[in-house]
């Protein structure tokens, strides 16, 4: 059994062999942490766990007569404002007349077998025989609201996930100012935090800060996850690594405004929170009326960072990724945006794409400026019908001619967004986010469609159904290239426009449950300015998200490493693109290009009619490569070997689940005067007492391999030119293990 019950002491243990999770009802009605990290057995009994000792004379007790018992320096599970504890609360609820609810206390439990749906919004998903799910009810009489509080343990994962619904029960309308998915405290603060941060093209490098007394924290409040501070936080010890010791990890599932802090105490105590940022947040409940949070899910490793990424790789590909595409291999792709941008008709996109096709390319996508009267990025947003100039024939006549060269077809859309220089906002100019009488601010040249609103959801639906079904495409790039400003929906009243972020995200989550639920074949990839909405959020409906805007493969090295932290590699959309780079102007190989791309969902940015004809023939070979490759990089376990973060090198490898195939990656950027002699990498995750062949040439047993290291090839020092295998700067090698019989 994965939960415990001890009803006579009303503790709760969730393990499931590798994690422990314990905390109990409190004396006041409320909910104490106990224990959350590597499992151990079970007892009857963990009252010794909590700590009593009477706090200092400065502390608020609850009780007069029982001085030991104080908020203030008590670990809890979802603690409340104004009753002692002046930290952090995760909760802030108050009636009409002003009556704020702070004594929640314990009613009731519920165990479910599997995992219940949000309603609206994505989650992860189990069956009975994958999790189990313990609900607790937490009741505020004074105002009338009850708290039910979601726990679910993956039976074979070292997760735990959280949620929390609130429901007005009284007849008072109730104003929701701040409700967190989750609250933890941790005994100490003897952590680093690690968390994932940058800017547009080069998002989530990889940060790291000691936790301290205070409040560190992440946050976005741009209406999406963001370039900036990705949904994700993870508390490491000092002597943890990337493949030692411990470490806990937190993940919203959401793609809107949330905040991540960690609030360290008087006591070094450390209060993890996550959840729907409070900025410009404020929900009514009326009688009956319920809010549902998003989740957070939670990891503990005791195997290092590397432990804590495996652990979301395993549990986001199969239960969060959904079928099709969890098992479905990936096309490979190429992209016209970099080759044309806005400038194409029929012909140029007809030969790119039988160009392609000749490379073993499979799916052509036409990007942005096939719609209305798109000749640059100032109009026609929301017009999603095709541009008669370039396009005279129609869509349905290139998906003819691409059908007779048998490459499938995609296409670009940015559903959430208008130019005011468009039909659509000629027709329904209040549909539009801000106040119309008001000074609005435009990012990109363009305005944010109030996807609040059902109508306008409704109507993008429409457009876009209407095309996929003309079409009959096989992949949509879903793009959303500005944040929210100006926050307001004409839709919404005075008394509901603290509602709006919140109501938007689920209009967008609305629209791709509708697709991806009528053309479960399409396959879906989230793209916002590159990588501005890479959360879980998104990959519950889009398996794979555009990374990043920026396509230079020493920028990615960053890139797609940090990511790694978090998100399966076959989530993360990875291009080979053209020289000079778009982003950059620097130029790598093309080997190297494609060296790192390897490692994601394979594709191309770039104009293959402009190649010399080695050029493609390399590309004929990649392409092959990585067709023989793909179900290895979808389901293998990924181990971090060298960062980009820490020196000059970077190294990678996957492997797969029965330790019999791997592929390694290893880059280093800029060339090395007199290089030493013997240059090795030293691997990870396989089988000690295997043999396994390396590149088709030498063997290797894998304790060699892990303890001796690879041998890299001959590196150019001045003098062996005859011998050198490599020089010069964005070196990359690829390696490619398989396992032998000895």
């Amino acid at each position: 059994m994965s939960i415990h019950i001890n009803d006579q002491n009303k503790q709760f243990h969730l393990t499931n062999g590798q994690i422990s999770y314990i905390f109990q009802v409190l004396k006041n009605g409320s909910l104490g942490q106990l224990y959350f990290g590597k499992a151990i057995r079970h007892r009857d009994d963990f009252s010794h766990f909590q700590v009593n000792d009477i706090p200092t004379a400065a502390s608020c007790h609850f009780y007069q007569e029982d001085p030991a018992f104080s908020l203030e320096t008590t670990r809890q599970e979802f603690p409340v404002p104004g009753k002692g504890d002046f930290r952090e609360a995760a909760i802030e609820v108050e009636t009409s007349e002003g009556r704020v609810g702070n004594l929640f206390a314990y009613q009731g439990y519920e165990v479910i077998k599997g995992k219940l749906k949000l309603d609206g919004l994505p989650a992860t998903y189990a069956n009975e025989e994958e999790a189990t799910t313990l609900i607790i009810t937490l009741e505020d009489q004074l105002i009338g609201a009850s708290l039910q509080l979601s726990y679910t343990i993956f039976h074979e994962h070292p997760v735990i996930t959280r949620n929390v619904r609130i429901v007005n029960n009284g007849d008072h309308t109730l104003s929701l100012k701040k409700i967190m998915s989750a609250s933890i405290d941790l005994p100490d603060a003897d952590y680093t935090m690690v968390h994932l941060s940058g800017t547009w093209s080069r998002e989530r490098h990889i940060k790291e800060r000691q936790l301290v007394q205070g409040i560190s924290s992440i946050s976005s409040i741009r209406g999406a996850s963001s370039h900036h501070d990705n949904p994700f936080i993870a508390l490491k010890r000092k002597e943890t690594t990337e493949h030692d010791n411990e470490v806990y990890g937190f993940n919203f599932v959401y793609s809107s405004n949330f905040l991540a802090q960690v609030q360290v105490d008087h006591y070094d105590t450390s209060r993890v929170m996550m959840g729907i940022h409070p900025h410009q947040f404020n929900w009514q409940l009326n009688n009956q009326e319920s809010f549902q949070t998003p989740e957070v899910v939670i990891v503990y490793s005791n195997e290092g960072l590397n432990g804590m990424s495996q652990a979301y790789h395993n549990l986001y590909r199969q239960h969060l990724i959904r079928d099709p595409w969890k098992i479905e291999e990936r096309p490979i792709l190429i992209n016209n945006w970099e080759a044309t941008y806005f400038d194409f008709n029929e012909e140029k996109l007809v030969n790119i794409a039988e160009s392609a096709k000749e490379l073993g390319i499979e799916l052509f996508v036409l990007d942005d400026g096939w719609f209305g009267k798109r000749n640059d990025d100032t109009s026609s947003l929301g017009d999603w019908f095709e541009d008669e100039e370039k396009l005279p024939n129609g869509l349905e006549s290139l998906v003819e001619k691409l059908k007779q060269i048998d490459i499938k077809f995609g296409l670009w859309f940015e559903p959430e967004m208008i130019n005011p220089i468009s039909q659509l906002y000629k027709e329904h100019p209040d549909w539009i986010v801000g106040r119309q009488e008001e000074h609005l601010v435009f990012g990109r040249n363009q305005l944010v469609l109030d996807f609040s609103r059902r109508e306008v959801v409704d109507y993008i639906y429409e457009k876009m159904a209407g095309i996929i079904n003309k079409t009959q495409l096989s992949y949509i790039k879903w793009d959303m290239n500005r944040n929210i400003t100006d926050a307001y929906s004409a839709a919404l009243k005075l008394e509901h426009q603290g509602e709006f972020y919140h109501r938007y995200i689920l209009g967008v989550y609305d629209l791709y449950e509708r697709l991806t639920n009528e053309f479960p074949n399409v396959l879906f990839e989230s793209c916002a300015g590159g990588g501005g909405r890479f959360d879980p959020g998104m990959f519950y409906y889009a398996p794979q998200a555009w990374t990043s805007d920026d396509t230079d493969a020493v920028e990615r090295l960053k890139i797609q490493y940090g990511t790694s932290l978090v998100y399966p590699i076959y989530s993360m959309g990875s291009h080979v693109s053209a020289v000079p780079n778009h982003q950059t102007l620097r130029k790598t190989p093309i080997e190297t290009r494609a060296n790192t791309a390897y490692f994601g969902t394979f594709g191309y940015e770039l104009n293959p009619l402009e190649l010399s004809e080695e050029e493609r023939e390399l590309i004929r070979t990649q392409v092959q490569f990585y067709k023989n490759q793909r179900k290895l990089v979808r389901d293998g376990d990924f181990y971090r070997l060298q960062s980009p973060f820490d020196g000059n090198e970077t190294a990678w490898m996957i492997i797969s689940k029965d330790q019999n195939e791997a592929l390694i990656g290893w880059y280093k950027v800029l060339a090395t005067v007199n290089p030493k002699k013997q240059q090795v990498l030293k691997l990870k995750g396989l089988d000690e007492n295997k043999l396994y062949e390396v590149n088709g040439k030498g063997t290797y047993y894998g304790d060699e391999l892990h303890y001796n290291g690879l041998q890299l090839p001959t590196e150019f020092n001045g003098v062996n030119a005859p011998f050198a295998k490599r020089g010069g700067d964005y070196q990359s090698v690829v390696f490619h293990l398989v396992g032998k019989d000895k």
